[in-house]
């Protein structure tokens, strides 16, 4: 028995150099897909080919053999870009598990935002915004890409326009009578609760 576990443990290194990359390293340089280009020149020889999204992102550094010092943010909204490759100390996220902490050299992960306060240090400066929902992707190679439905820096909002909300969504939710009322109105209670407790907490 003793015997079969160590010549187990003696090949687990031969199992981990074989893993899978996470899926959210991307490679260092961009693959063009050949394929599809030759069969678009068969098609129609006289138009250039279509871009694809893979063509107008840079290519990520390779993860690092330490730990870098600082994490690289992404911040982005819909219809805007609040950071740009910005190198911060640390950023706090509210993921649907609870407040995530992302600092320099985080393992790769994928999370859901809440509605909730995102909180970026960077030294002794903190830039809080309140993000209504959306997804964190964090890299092997200390990058962090933020992409939110909503974000509104916190200073911004005003404590009695929140709290005029709530009582409103509060009020919706007691006389709502079909299922798409009461799920509006939840959704209302959820976000402007969330709001409050970031202005008042």
């Amino acid at each position: 028995m003793l015997r079969r576990a160590s010549m187990l443990l003696a090949r687990r290194p031969i199992l981990a150099a074989r893993a899978r990359p996470f899926s959210t390293d991307l490679p260092a340089a961009p693959s063009a897909d050949a394929t599809f280009t030759e069969a678009w020149t068969k098609v129609i020889p006289n138009m250039d080919p279509p871009k694809t999204p893979l063509s107008f992102m840079q290519p990520r550094p390779p993860t690092p053999s330490s730990i870098p010092s600082k994490l690289t943010v992404n911040f982005v909204l819909p219809y805007a870009s609040e950071l740009a490759t910005k190198e911060v100390d640390m950023v706090i996220v509210p993921a649907t598990t609870g407040q995530m902490g992302v600092l320099p050299g985080h393992v790769a992960t994928i999370a859901e935002l809440k509605p909730g306060v995102l909180s970026v240090h960077e030294g002794s400066e903190v830039t809080k915004y309140f993000v209504s929902s959306g997804f964190v992707f964090i890299h092997a190679n200390s990058f962090a890409d933020i992409i939110a439905v909503e974000a509104v820096p916190l200073d911004r909002l005003d404590v009695n326009l929140v709290q005029k909300g709530l009582a409103e969504f509060t009020s919706k939710l007691s006389s709502a009578t079909t299922d798409l009322e009461k799920a509006e109105a939840q959704i209302g209670i959820d976000v402007h609760s969330a709001l409050n407790s970031a202005l008042t907490g």
